[in-house]
């Protein structure tokens, strides 16, 4: 278990060809030359070729590291955020730290962020929700996300190589997706390992309160840092483990109701579709708008219906959104079967049935990914078709409920609990059932 606080290599941008970076301040290469104001980067065969404000080639190497001098930073243009997601798009993100740019075998760049933990994590749980949640929340949030980043550069330091994240078959796929196969880097700065937006997101002083009120604190079962892992809503119940990564079961991360009354878990398919069809008692069931404008970030206040939410297709419309996403062609598409599911309604394992093929699917993030044109907001859905005619099915309805893989922390739900008075030691032991808050350093 560490013992001091790290220093994070977080990937602003992945696989680009250029860049352009403004340095606020002063940064001291390697070779003791300094650089500020505008600097462009360009990936030339397996170099990066960098220029400075007055397009002067500065260097061609492989790899730059630029350090800060005390209060400088640097904004970069044109970062993608919520790749893939329905909310992608571009923003102008600000940075301090130092700098890694690092050349790919593919004519392009990462550029790479090197910061301490704790100023990383200040602006992870202003990007995750808003800067103006309550400071309950913000709490939570830091200690999960410290858990997490931590408990992955652990596992990163094993054998990552030996875990498998995907099974293929003629007739199965069965893939999920983690972040250790990062190389050069220990985490993306998007949704696939934890939103990391820059200096421009902390805006309030509770996210300062909360990074010193828990600096070093995290979730530990056992002797080991938790892997802790949070969604955005769970729909009224958590999810395991198992049903969004490799078989396993932590005893930290079971299924929850999110709320102080008992809501069951899902058992059959009866009970799943009476579960997607009602809307009942959740601390994540919520519509006060004024509320979701004080926890979300606008880009997230976009998704009202998150708590339970429809999508419908033609059967067209399926085939070839199923064909453009998995490469399989199916021919007429006859019937969605979920397979497995977890306690929250969550589906595991799909089986789609089509006139040349059928094929079996999961896990849960690869089921959003065949049945959206970004991703489904969760996998836990009920599946109501219209025939046509011609006896095959016309349309598909999908009626469900929650946003994200509902495993852990339920952001929106811990934010309200927040708001009624709860603290984050009764926040945290809710959604992470027998851990300890230890402070490490």
């Amino acid at each position: 278990m560490i013992t001091n606080e790290p220093k994070i290599k977080v990937a602003i941008l992945q696989n680009y060809s250029e860049a352009e970076i403004v340095l606020n301040g002063n940064f001291r290469l390697s070779d003791g030359f300094s650089l500020r104001g505008k600097i462009v980067a360009k990936a030339e065969s397996s170099l990066i070729r960098l220029s400075d404000s007055n397009e002067a080639e500065v260097s061609r190497q492989k790899e730059f590291i630029f350090a800060a001098d005390t209060g400088a930073t640097f904004t970069v243009k044109n970062v993608q955020i919520g790749i893939d997601f329905h909310w992608e798009r571009l923003q102008e993100q600000s940075f301090s730290g130092n700098i890694i740019l690092h050349a790919n075998a593919d004519s392009t760049f990462n550029l790479i962020n090197e910061i301490s933990l704790e100023d990383y994590l200040a602006s992870v749980i202003s990007s995750e929700m808003s800067a103006a949640a309550p400071l309950e929340f913000l709490k939570a949030q830091a200690i999960t996300a410290r858990s997490w980043l931590v408990a992955m550069l652990e596992r990163k330091k094993q054998n990552p190589a030996a875990v498998k994240t995907e099974f293929i078959s003629e007739n199965e796929i069965i893939r999920w997706f983690d972040i250790n196969d990062h190389d050069f880097f220990d985490v993306c700065a998007d949704d696939h390992c934890q939103r990391y937006q820059g200096i421009s997101q902390i805006i309030s002083a509770n996210v300062d309160a909360a990074i010193q009120a828990t600096h070093g604190v995290f979730l530990v079962y056992g002797n080991e840092i938790c892997d802790a892992r949070y969604h955005k809503t769970c729909g009224g119940r958590t999810e395991i483990f198992a049903t969004a990564w490799e078989d396993k079961s932590l005893p930290y991360l079971q299924s929850v109701t999110d709320y102080s009354a008992a809501h069951s878990p899902v058992n059959s398919e009866d009970e799943t579709r009476r579960w997607l069809t009602t809307e009942p008692s959740a601390y994540c069931n919520t519509q006060d708008s004024a509320l979701l404008r004080r926890i979300l970030p606008p880009f997230d206040q976009e998704t009202p219906d998150f708590y339970r939410w429809q999508v419908s297709y033609s059967r067209e419309e399926l085939e070839t959104l199923i064909h453009k996403k998995s490469g399989i062609d199916i021919g007429n598409l006859q019937n969605i079967v979920p397979l497995q599911r977890g306690p929250s309604g969550r589906i595991s394992k799909l089986k789609i049935e089509g006139s040349k093929r059928s094929i079996m699917i999961g896990k849960e993030l690869e089921i959003r990914r065949w049945l959206s044109p970004s991703h489904l907001l969760s996998s836990a859905f009920i599946i109501e078709t219209q025939d046509g005619r011609d006896g095959l099915p016309e349309k598909f309805i999908l009626r469900g409920g929650g946003w994200g893989h509902g495993v852990g922390l339920c952001q929106i739900g811990a934010a309200v609990m927040a708001l009624k008075g709860f603290s984050v030691t009764d926040i945290l032991a809710h959604y992470f059932s027998g851990a300890q808050l230890q402070k490490i350093y």
